[in-house]
């Protein structure tokens, strides 16, 4: 009956920590609040987590559900853009040439 009660508040007492778990590995395809779909993967843990496009641009998602090329702030923060982002062979040469400035690029 001891070792029964002790089970039970072992596993109480670990249920409110985080469960070490990687972020989903395979392949995500989302679909912009405008019906475009873009191809993304999860990235991190528990701790430290991040979206990123399939070729590993970072993306964030707004509040109103887009998908945004993520870019640094003057504080150093990892923002959302104004950008809407695409999949590579969707992008315009003026989307190239501004995430070639401004994106964030995270390895795959």
């Amino acid at each position: 009956m001891a070792f029964a009660a002790s089970m039970l508040v072992s596993a109480n007492a670990q249920e409110g920590k985080p469960a070490k778990v990687p972020a989903y590995r395979g392949l995500i395809e989302r679909v912009q609040p405008n019906g475009d779909t873009l191809r993304t993967f999860l990235r991190g843990d528990e701790r430290m987590h991040w979206m990123m496009t399939e070729d590993g641009w970072q993306i964030k998602e707004t509040s109103r559900g887009w998908l945004k090329y993520a870019k640094i702030n003057r504080k150093g923060q990892v923002v959302a853009s104004c950008r809407k982002a695409h999949n590579a062979e969707k992008r315009s040469k003026c989307e190239i040439k501004w995430l070639n400035k401004h994106g964030v690029k995270k390895n795959l």
